[in-house]
């Protein structure tokens, strides 16, 4: 498995249950993965909604919500947070990895 395959499965791993991504959405977390890699716990929804747009653009480039981040509904921003809470906690975990193996003798 590649180094961006077990970012985006520790991510899938740590939202909470109530979110609710398509079951066949292993590439948008490959994004996530990118993101997390890129900008750690500097993620935004903003940055969460662009992932998704771009994966969705391939998908169903007519979808109502490809639209920028701050022109959607603010229930609909919301949705975008328990994707920023894992991306975010999968990057804390990964630093804290990164570290202890640095720590080790």
């Amino acid at each position: 498995m590649s180094y961006l395959r077990a970012d985006a499965g520790l991510i899938r791993e740590l939202l909470p249950p109530e979110a609710r991504p398509p079951s066949d959405a292993d590439d948008l977390f490959l994004l996530y993965a990118v993101l997390m890699r890129a900008k750690g716990e500097q993620v935004t929804a903003a940055d969460v909604h662009d992932a998704w747009a771009a994966w969705t653009q391939t998908r169903n480039p007519d979808h109502a919500a490809l639209i920028p981040f701050d022109e959607l509904s603010p229930a609909t921003q919301r949705e975008d947070e328990p994707y920023v809470q894992a991306i975010h906690a999968a990057a804390r975990a990964r630093t804290k990895e990164t570290k202890e193996t640095k720590d080790r003798p």
